[in-house]
């Protein structure tokens, strides 16, 4: 299953960058750099789903997109993360 939800990055004031996603809620994650947290966004998505699966509860959609302030962003960012739960995924070597 491939889901793909709205994640928010916020830059925080030591620099790092704190993660979101609005649709899963407390579904949330850091890292130092864009890179790693959008890395880290993905597996907290695929842990979160997993969880939901495992205890037989509904794995919501996306919903509507959120739309914000042009304000409110000014220290933050918007991606969209794809995560794949409950496929066993192959090695290629």
């Amino acid at each position: 299953m491939k889901r793909t939800y709205t994640v928010v990055l916020r830059r925080e004031p030591e620099g790092n960058y704190t993660v979101l996603v609005p649709a899963l809620p407390g579904c949330l994650t850091e890292g130092d750099t864009v890179g790693e947290a959008l890395i880290m966004a993905k597996e907290a998505i695929e842990c979160y789903l997993e969880s939901l699966l495992q205890h037989g509860e509904a794995v919501p959609e996306e919903g509507p997109i959120l739309s914000f302030e042009r304000e409110n962003l000014t220290e933050g960012f918007l991606f969209r993360v794809t995560a794949t739960v409950g496929e066993e995924v192959s090695a290629h070597a």
